[in-house]
């Protein structure tokens, strides 16, 4: 009879509705309050999210929760964190105006792709992490990052927003909470088994999230909160799931994030520097202007014949142009971007196939010259890619056996014949010889690493004998041939420094794929 009349009396009390706005679809609903999609009536027609609390259903800790919530909102502005736009009251409700996220929530794109790319996982990631340093730096705790928490801005190229601050709390250096707070699947061992903690368990969920992320389901899935106590205090290790291919950055801040012992997690100061999450090139309106002052840099060493200098700038921009491109909306500048980028890209890898075009044939191999400076993407007019051209493409270079260069590499080879003979009597000598010959046989196989030990050793051991050598023929050529050699490994060094570097813009592909993943949210629920 009881229940009865408690339906009843819910029924009596009026739905929600504010005068200013047309209540559309329902969009979620908790233990205390239920959200709506809402327009505004009158002006621009703004569309919004109103998060309804009935006042009746407050307790004390909910009450606490729901001021909390506002106090914070209003006081965090971040672009990575949902706006409250306002907050109004009446008789029965109490209502956040809050910014509307037409992509949904975290959780329902992960169930309908089940494991996402890493690509997509790390852009998210950043994003959650930008807002986490922003919250850090305010010494704010959210306590309840799950993925129902984390809401996508748009069903197309969506930005992330963390919500739903109700468990959140201010939190300096030292404090600890003793009230149970979150969500169970994404709690940290510390809530769930000791009851006491602090600003560490963020970072316990976050690893819980990027874990669901790359692999479709979470690391401790249980189907009671006592089987989840005992799944996260088993003493194994968290494992990766079979059959997925990770970099090493993204497994390494995993098994961090998921230490089950808070001193052994990862710190928020070592989170933010780490390389998955790579901070430092998330796409923002700081990243075009970065992306050009490295090229302006590049151009200047290529100019100046520093071509290692050159293709490590050059690459260097590209990281900053792949993620300006992600935040450019217009397609146009994107295509115009990537244009451009093709350009930077092509002259950094004429210049690593140069560089090693002369480790073999330095005589032969005539030096790209830059020729044209265009216009940056920016439209401004510092320097860009230069176009290539050789200095001399006269076949005549390369046929004329009496030039200097020919004449040049024949005393070379007399001079090493002289000088085996001349340590013939040398056991030390002679096998410093031997492993310049494997130096130049690794050489011709493009078996560069090698070649450069081999360099190494033979240049290490001959700098301890030459100052007992005595003077004379011998030690006037084996000087002559350590600082050929040394030129040489410096040589080979400056292109391995430069040849695995990344030339490529990747970023179509990931906007291509990631479309695709966008576009078939809809046939979800």
């Amino acid at each position: 009879m009881a229940t009865n009349n408690l339906s009843t009396n819910q029924e009596l009390i009026a739905k929600p509705s504010l005068p200013q706005y047309v209540f559309t679809e329902k969009l979620g609903s908790g233990t205390y309050a239920t959200v709506f999609k809402a327009y505004r009536k009158c002006g621009e027609r703004e569309v919004v999210a109103v998060k309804c609390v009935l006042k009746s259903s407050l307790n004390k800790a909910s009450t606490e929760n729901l001021l909390t919530e506002i106090e914070l909102l209003k006081a965090l502005k971040h672009e990575h964190i949902v706006i409250l736009k306002d907050f109004q009251w009446d008789t029965n409700y109490i209502y956040l105006i809050m910014e509307y996220c037409s992509g949904g929530d975290l959780s329902r794109f992960i169930r309908s792709k089940r494991a996402l790319p890493e690509h997509m996982v790390k852009r998210f990631l950043q994003q959650i992490a930008s807002a986490m340093k922003f919250l850090w730096d305010n010494n704010v705790a959210h306590m309840d990052l799950k993925p129902q928490n984390i809401l996508l801005t748009s069903e197309s190229s969506p930005q992330i927003k963390l919500a739903d601050f109700g468990f959140a709390k201010n939190l300096y250096d030292g404090d600890r909470v003793y009230v149970m707070r979150g969500s169970p699947l994404y709690m940290a061992p510390e809530i769930i088994c000791r009851g006491v903690y602090d600003n560490r368990v963020d970072l316990w969920s976050i690893g819980v999230i990027l874990y669901e992320c790359l692999f479709g389901k979470a690391p401790f899935a249980s189907k009671s909160f006592k089987e989840l106590g005992e799944k996260i205090w088993d003493q194994k290790p968290i494992e990766i799931p079979p059959g997925f291919n990770i970099s090493d950055n993204a497994r390494d801040l995993i098994l961090r994030l998921l230490q089950r012992v808070p001193a052994r997690r990862i710190t928020f100061e070592e989170f933010f520097a780490h390389p998955f999450v790579d901070m430092e090139h998330i796409p923002s309106k700081d990243s075009l202007p970065k992306a050009i002052a490295l090229i302006d840099r590049a151009v200047k060493k290529d100019e100046e014949g520093d071509y290692k200098a050159a293709v490590k700038l050059y690459c260097e921009a590209l990281d900053f142009f792949m993620p300006a491109i992600h935040y450019e909306k217009s397609l146009e500048k994107k295509k115009a971007l990537r244009s451009k980028v093709k350009e930077y890209m092509d002259r950094a890898e004429t210049l690593k196939q140069f560089m090693k075009k002369e480790l073999q044939n330095p005589s032969t191999s005539p030096k790209p010259r830059a020729n044209s400076l265009p216009k940056t993407p920016a439209g401004s007019s510092s320097p860009t890619a230069p176009s290539l051209t050789n200095q001399d493409s006269s076949p005549v270079a390369n046929k004329c056996d009496s030039s200097p260069k020919t004449l040049l590499d024949r005393s070379t080879s007399c001079d090493i014949s002289e000088l085996k003979s001349l340590c013939s009597d040398s056991q030390e000598l002679s096998a410093i010889l031997k492993l310049v010959s494997a130096a130049e046989f690794e050489e011709q196989k493009e078996d560069f690493e090698n070649c450069l030990h081999h360099y190494e050793l033979a240049l290490g051991g001959l700098l301890k004998l030459l100052p007992g050598e005595p003077k004379g023929r011998r030690k006037e050529l084996l000087n002559s041939q350590a600082t050929k050699w040394m030129e040489k490994a410096e040589k080979i060094k400056s292109y391995l420094d430069v040849r695995n570097l990344n030339t490529q813009d990747t970023s179509a592909q990931e906007e291509l794929a990631e479309t695709s993943y966008f576009s078939q949210l809809s046939v979800f629920p």
